[in-house]
C-alpha cells in the first residue's frame, strides 16, 4: 500500500491509472475505521481494479461548537486496517494541503441540503459537497463509496456527481449495524456505557415506524407518533428530529403512497446518533 500526503501526487496517480484502463474505486473517510469502513473497502476492492482511500477530517464540515478538535484520528491503526483490506493508496492530506492559502472555493447542492441534518448542522453539507468535489476532481474515481448509514448525505452526493457531470458512480452501501442494531459510527466511542445501553432505541424506533406501515398506517403523523413513543421510553434520549420523507426528494410526505424513508436522529448526552429505514412500496 502506497501512502500519498500530496494532492498533486495523488492527481498524477490517477492521471497514470486512467491512461492504463484502470477502474478506480473512492472510498472517503475521516478516519477512526470500523466495520461499516472495512465493508466499504471490500466492496470497492471486489468491484474496481484500484481502490484509494481517503483519511481526512474535514474542517469545512464541522460547525461551530462541534467535534473537530476532539475527533478521533488514528492514522497508524487506520493505515493498518486499509492494508490489511489491500488498499492501494491510502490519501492522508494535512489541511493545508486541501485548503492552501487563497482557496475560496465552495460547493453548496441546493434543496436536498435544506433540512435534517442540513438544519441542524448549518453549513455541514456544504464542506461535505466541496471536499467530495476536491477528492473527485484528484483521484479520479469511476465509483465513489458511501453508507447508507449518512442517507441525506447519500443523496447529496449523487446529486453533486450528476448535476457537475464528475463522471463517477456512486455506489451506496447498506448500513453496519453492532449486536444491538446500532448503526457503526466513529462517534459511538463518545457513548459513556449508560449511554450504549440507551443507544438502540433510535433504531427499534424506526423499525416501530417500519411496522406501522406494514400494518397499514400510512398518515405520516401517525407514523412519527409511533416512533416518538418508542424513543420516550427511554429517558436518556432527546429527539432532534423523526421523519417520513420522499427518498429521492427527502421532502416530508404526509401520507405513504409509495417507497419512503424513516430518518431520525437523537441525542444522547453531547452524543448525536442519526439513523434510518427505508420502507418499500
Amino acid at each position: 500500500m502506497r501512502i500519498i500526503r500530496s494532492s498533486r501526487t495523488l492527481s498524477a496517480w490517477s492521471r497514470h491509472l486512467h491512461r492504463e484502463g484502470v477502474v478506480i474505486g473512492l472510498v472517503p473517510t475521516m478516519g477512526a475505521l470500523h466495520a461499516g469502513h472495512r465493508a466499504l473497502i471490500r466492496r470497492a476492492r471486489l468491484s474496481c481494479d484500484a481502490v484509494v482511500v481517503s483519511l481526512f477530517v474535514n474542517p469545512r464540515q464541522f460547525g461551530l461548537g462541534e467535534d473537530y478538535s476532539r475527533y478521533p484520528r488514528r492514522l497508524r491503526s487506520d493505515a493498518a486496517v486499509c492494508q490489511g483490506e489491500g488498499v492501494d493508496v491510502l490519501f492522508v492530506p494535512t489541511r493545508e494541503e486541501m485548503y492552501p492559502p487563497g482557496f475560496g472555493t465552495s460547493v453548496a447542492v441546493q434543496g436536498l441540503s435544506r433540512r435534517w441534518e442540513g438544519e441542524r448542522r448549518p453549513g455541514h453539507f456544504e464542506g461535505v459537497a466541496t471536499v467530495v468535489a476536491k477528492l473527485c476532481g484528484l483521484a479520479r474515481p469511476h465509483v465513489a463509496f458511501f453508507g447508507r448509514k449518512d442517507f441525506q448525505q447519500a443523496a447529496l452526493v449523487r446529486r453533486l456527481v450528476e448535476d457537475l457531470s464528475l463522471g463517477v458512480r456512486v455506489a451506496v452501501c447498506p448500513t453496519v449495524r453492532d449486536k444491538n442494531g446500532v448503526a457503526l459510527s466513529s462517534r459511538n466511542q463518545y457513548l459513556t456505557p449508560a449511554q450504549r445501553r440507551a443507544a438502540p432505541v433510535l433504531y427499534a424506533a424506526l423499525r416501530a415506524g417500519h411496522a406501522a406501515v406494514r400494518a397499514g398506517v400510512r398518515s405520516a403523523s401517525r407514523i412519527r407518533r409511533v416512533m416518538r413513543d418508542t424513543i420516550a421510553t427511554e429517558p436518556l434520549a432527546r429527539v432532534e428530529y423523526l421523519s417520513v420523507c420522499d427518498p429521492d426528494t427527502l421532502e416530508p410526505r404526509s401520507r405513504i403512497t409509495g417507497d419512503a424513508v424513516l430518518l431520525g436522529a437523537i441525542r444522547l448526552g453531547r452524543v448525536r446518533l442519526i439513523d434510518n429505514l427505508l420502507v418499500k412500496k
